[in-house]
């Protein structure tokens, strides 16, 4: 298919109920700082359309320049969207991405953030995700988020391990931790919703041990067999290596059509939004309090060093987090 524009008259008429608007007038107010007059942008798919009519009708509560792209389902995320989208992204004011894959390791999401654009990305996001987890205290959010990026900043190395299996090696030298506190007002901001996360790209390379994914896939789970089995990576020279488990065969998939860069450890993240639970999507169990994660392939948007059409993370639970004898979190709980 190609890119279908709607424009303000063309978005669905519906009324919203209470809870829609409330939770929506928080993401436009508190969360992205939507002003009369901006050029806001909504980027979804078809599965997730709905949901991008919802964020429009948002959106056209604060500002009557809404403007709706529908564009084919990526493969992968990280995947680049077609070069109308990512015109368009560079364009406006405020960027909503409900896709089914991700965009945000992406140059069209790096590129519109470099021109000033407010970007919050929500792959796979579900309608009652977005009910139940946007209507947070963003501040609390950031301030945790914040204590815990500032520690991964400081820290030259980790020691990630969990009940599960998870034995790894990070190196963090000279790498910056960020957070990512679902505050996007200030000009470039970027971000997921729902957000709550602090996170790092590790040194290239480096990293060696075993990874135990026991909450989450980094691959599609329409079973959720990540509930009864976990996948096992053994990780050597910063590269996934001999993949086992539940979504095996699906990732190795990726790595046959990518190549060695789709290996890379690519980030460590730590959950920090109260609102989130372990549901089987990534996007939200990454966020939860008590887990953390780490992604795969595309690591140059978090900065990193590594460009590959590809990024997505695996969830484990119950971690441990040492910088040196400094917990970061320990046994799933949060050391700030």
């Amino acid at each position: 298919m190609t890119v279908l524009e709607l424009g303000p008259d063309a978005i669905e008429p519906r009324l919203l109920d209470a809870d829609e608007a409330q939770m929506l007038d928080a993401v436009m107010g508190q969360s992205l700082g939507v002003q009369a007059g901006e050029r806001v942008l909504v980027v979804t798919d078809p599965p997730k359309r709905s949901l991008g009519q919802l964020f429009a009708r948002g959106a056209l509560r604060a500002t009557r320049n809404v403007q709706l792209l529908l564009m084919p389902a990526a493969p992968d995320h990280g995947s680049e969207p077609p070069a109308r989208v990512a015109e368009a992204m560079a364009e406006a004011d405020v960027c909503f991405l409900p896709t089914s894959k991700s965009l945000s390791h992406t140059h069209a999401r790096r590129n519109a953030s470099a021109a000033g654009a407010r970007v919050a990305s929500m792959p796979s996001i579900t309608y009652e995700m977005a009910m139940r987890t946007l209507r947070v205290d963003y501040a609390a959010i950031a301030r945790t988020s914040q204590a815990l990026a500032d520690l991964l900043s400081a820290a030259s190395a980790v020691r990630l391990t969990a009940p599960g299996g998870t034995d790894l090696y990070l190196d963090l030298n000279g790498r910056q931790g960020f957070a990512d506190t679902g505050v996007f007002t200030a000009s470039g901001a970027f971000g997921n919703l729902p957000a709550g996360e602090a996170f790092v790209a590790p040194l290239e390379g480096r990293a060696h041990g075993t990874l135990v994914f026991d909450a989450a896939l980094p691959v599609d789970d329409p079973d959720d067999a990540v509930a009864s089995a976990p996948m096992l990576i053994e990780v050597r020279d910063g590269l996934a290596h001999n993949v086992t488990g539940p979504g095996a065969r699906d990732l190795q998939a990726v790595f046959d059509r990518l190549g060695k860069d789709a290996r890379n450890i690519a980030e460590l993240g730590i959950g920090t939004n109260p609102a989130t639970r372990i549901s089987g999507n990534v996007l939200e169990c990454e966020k939860v309090v008590g887990t953390a994660h780490v992604a795969l392939g595309n690591s140059l948007h978090i900065g990193g060093a590594t460009d590959v059409p590809f990024h997505s993370d695996g969830v484990l639970n119950r971690p441990t987090i040492m910088a040196g004898d400094t917990p970061l979190i320990e046994d799933g709980r949060l050391a700030v």
